[in-house]
């Protein structure tokens, strides 16, 4: 259980839950979405990275399938070459979700499903060892000791993993989502989500308490590894290497197979159950959700086969 909660936090940039972080001087959620690169913000040089990129088609529709990292720094050059190339030839785009622009939106979205209505505290879940390295995290990045005592545990769990990568430059504003968003704006195309930000806050909010705390004391154990792990990722994800991503990241989920069923296989089998009913109209679509749904055994692109659907690897 403790192997898997620290993967998920290694790896929320690449599975599904990157959206939520409470950043530094703000009060609300604030989107996350993946970023990586390898260059200084402060610099002009960039390296090439060529992430993995998928293709389902029959004879009048085309989806494109491109796996994401949620949290990226400046300098790494990846919106080029197939992945433009089929991005502008979309009609429209698909994200997991798509974030409200108004961050009070977002909280209206996240808070009722945040705060704890029991009247628990974080410190009444935690033993006095726990509730001292959990303090001295939040201190750590910036925020109130006691800021979160009232939320849910994975509320605080979410937020310490997000908010140490700003620190060692990763920059949510170049997160894939968020750039593919800009883009999709300026091309005037049509932006729609697989889940809404409540069904995906959910699937955290419904995990049982045990499991929450766990999330949560295994982040702030952890939190010095979460860059290192990330770095690794992404960088297996820039060259392109799913099957390298999935064993990096998924490898310890056998250990706790319900939480895997909940959090990716039944996302990934429902997500080709919307890709099969788009395939019946006419147009060109690109899809983007985190690279860890496009990696390893369970992908969706396993569904789609079990669909009569074939994901064919762009090679560039």
């Amino acid at each position: 259980m403790k192997k898997w909660f620290k993967t998920l936090a290694a790896t929320c940039a690449v599975i599904p839950f990157a959206q939520c972080a409470v950043l530094p001087g703000s009060n609300v959620a604030s989107a996350a979405e993946p970023v990586v690169a390898v260059a200084s913000a402060t610099t002009t040089t960039t390296t090439d990275a060529d992430p993995a990129l998928w293709v389902v088609k029959d004879a009048d529709t085309t989806i494109y399938l491109f796996g994401t990292v949620h949290v990226l720094k400046p300098g790494l050059s990846w919106f080029d070459e197939a992945v433009k190339t089929a991005f502008d030839k979309s009609d429209e785009m698909m994200l997991e979700i798509v974030m409200p622009e108004d961050q009070a939106a977002v909280a209206k979205t996240m808070m009722p499903l945040a705060m704890d209505t029991t009247g628990k505290t974080i410190p009444s879940r935690l033993t006095a060892d726990e509730l001292k390295a959990y303090q001295a995290a939040m201190v750590s990045v910036g925020v109130p000791a006691n800021a979160f005592d009232s939320f849910e545990p994975w509320f605080p769990a979410m937020t310490l993993s997000v908010l140490p990568l700003t620190k060692l430059g990763y920059d949510p504003e170049q997160g894939a989502e968020k750039l593919l968003t800009s883009f999709a704006k300026a091309d005037s195309k049509p932006i729609a989500g697989l889940e809404t930000l409540e069904e995906q806050l959910g699937f955290f909010d419904k995990l049982p308490e045990t499991q929450q705390v766990a999330f949560l004391n295994s982040v702030v154990k952890d939190m010095d590894k979460l860059g290192p792990m990330l770095d690794k990722m992404v960088a297996l994800w820039a060259k392109g290497d799913p099957d390298g991503l999935a064993v990096a990241m998924n490898e310890s989920m056998a250990a706790t197979p319900e939480l895997a069923q909940m959090l990716l296989y039944d996302r990934n089998a429902r997500w080709a159950d919307q890709i099969k009913t788009r395939m019946e109209q006419p147009g060109t679509v690109f899809i983007a959700v985190g690279a860890g749904h496009l990696a390893g055994d369970k992908s969706v692109q396993d569904y789609l086969k079990a669909r009569g659907l074939t994901a064919t690897r762009v090679q560039y």
